[in-house]
């Protein structure tokens, strides 16, 4: 049994907020001390045949942290230390925002899942951008996840990304166009081809470089098919695959499955690994598979199915701050298994 498994359930029987800003007091107050050199000795697991390359970034191990889980910018150095191989921030909007009503994150525990109505809270740009021109920023690269402001109309979202992006972007080694998080009202409605353009074209000629957009797995096959052609057509970098969904799956247990809001974990693991199959059958740029993984063989299925690296939220919370080391050791013995001498050799082979 782990330190984790002992304060689990007192983390669990606070509100989920709470409990999660309870863990990143933990982590802000970790960096630059010795328990950040210990925690990087214990769980960082250095093998060559994890490193890996995408978009232009060289990446210790192909394991990290989704955006939303440390929206503005605190925690790259302590999480780089729990042993990912690379953290994205954010998001991070022009604006900064409150973000919705509280509550407004539930556990659905029987599920190992996560519904949450966030709505984009954080600093805002202009801290952010500050806070990590003045950062200690770690060896693995750091994303920066950006996402519009609440009160921008829909046809002022290619100025309110490119203000995001000019106060941040200068810091960080890779930018995302976050529009597709359910919790911001009309986001979703940036998916379509046009807007999706202006947006993506407003931030490359700005000299945002390299480009991921991140990609709803609500979309409807033929919208993911027109995203992509964007995504070709504009020359981007990557795609992220995929964000939380509206989506309530059958097999839901929990009573707060009727929240409002995005689900992610466990419950939506094989939907996301499909939608990631999908994007990498379409086009030739690396993907970042998301969504649901918690093990080791969660993300291993996301590589098979065409992931160049992958990225994790929700087990954090379930599995605790081993988690990268545990996914990270599983994969070389799986690789080991199936007669890989490289992570990338494994990347897409179920395609």
């Amino acid at each position: 049994m782990s330190l984790y498994d002992l304060v689990r359930p007192a983390l669990f029987a606070l509100p989920a907020e709470t409990a999660h800003g309870i863990g990143t007091h933990a982590l802000s107050a970790a960096q630059g001390t010795p328990v950040e050199r210990l925690a990087r000795n214990r769980l960082r697991v250095d093998d060559a045949r994890l490193a890996t390359t995408a978009f232009g970034q060289s990446f210790p191990n192909p394991v990290g942290v989704a955006a939303g889980f440390d929206k503005n910018a605190e925690l790259p150095r302590a999480l780089a230390a729990l042993g990912f191989g690379h953290v994205e921030v954010g998001g991070v909007t022009a604006e900064r925002q409150p973000g919705n009503p509280k509550p407004r994150m539930f556990r659905l525990r029987e599920d190992r899942a996560i519904i949450n109505r966030m709505g984009f809270n954080n600093h805002g740009a202009d801290v952010v951008g500050e806070r990590l021109s003045a950062a200690t920023l770690p060896d693995v690269p750091v994303g920066l996840n950006i996402g519009k402001s609440k009160t921008t109309p829909l046809d002022e979202a290619p100025s309110d990304y490119l203000y995001t992006f000019e106060r941040c972007g200068e810091w960080v080694d890779y930018s995302v166009v976050n529009v597709s998080s359910p919790n911001t009202p009309g986001l979703r409605e940036l998916q379509n081809r046009a807007a999706l353009e202006e947006i993506i074209g407003t931030l490359l000629d700005a000299g945002a470089r390299p480009l991921l957009v991140k990609l709803s797995p609500d979309l409807p096959e033929r919208a993911v098919e027109e995203a992509l052609a964007v995504v070709d057509d504009l020359d981007l970098d990557g795609v992220v695959a995929t964000n939380t969904t509206t989506s309530r799956p059958s097999s839901l247990r929990s009573p707060e499955q009727a929240e409002r809001g995005g689900l992610s974990g466990k419950p939506i693991e094989q939907t996301s690994t499909a939608f990631v199959e999908f994007v990498a059958r379409r086009t030739d740029v690396p993907v970042v598979g998301v969504g649901g993984i918690s093990d080791a063989e969660g993300a291993y299925a996301k590589i098979r199915a065409g992931a160049a690296v992958v990225q994790l939220y929700t087990a954090l919370v379930y599995e605790g701050p081993t988690i990268a080391r545990d996914i990270n050791r599983g994969l070389l013995d799986l690789l080991d298994r199936d007669g890989f001498d490289h992570v990338s050799e494994a990347v897409g082979v179920d395609l």
